[in-house]
């Protein structure tokens, strides 16, 4: 049976991109992602819920995000979902991220800004 692992997001970012090497020396950035749903409830008020998603970017991808992206900036991110788990006081905890592989900016362009990025998952073996 075939399956489906893909994540379509667009949002904010929380805060600045933070890059770091893994032991092996490959370059991995990680970001947070503010989604918002906004509606009306039943009463005409307006009602807004945000999600926070933690964001991971390897390679060149994770360069360009270092590089061109800030607390605020708007983007489109696809990727797929990724869970990983740590020992905490002897207790296993799990947390789930999003893996990119593509990334769009749709904030007003600055001159040097790329407009869309794709990571190769062919390039780097992220696992």
């Amino acid at each position: 049976m075939p399956t489906l692992n893909r994540v379509q997001l667009i949002g904010r970012l929380g805060k600045d991109p933070e890059s770091k090497f893994t032991p092996t020396g490959k370059k991995v950035c990680h970001f947070s992602l503010a989604v918002s749903a906004r509606w009306k409830d039943k009463s005409g008020e307006t009602k807004e819920v945000t999600e926070w998603v933690n964001i991971e970017a390897w390679g060149r991808l994770g360069e360009v995000c270092q590089e061109y992206l800030k607390k605020g900036s708007l983007v489109f991110v696809e990727g797929r979902l990724k869970t990983d788990k740590y020992e905490s006081n002897g207790e296993t905890k799990y947390f789930t991220k999003v893996v990119a592989q593509s990334l769009q900016f749709l904030d007003k362009r600055e001159k040097e800004e790329p407009m869309m990025v794709e990571e190769d998952p062919a390039e780097y073996d992220i696992d």
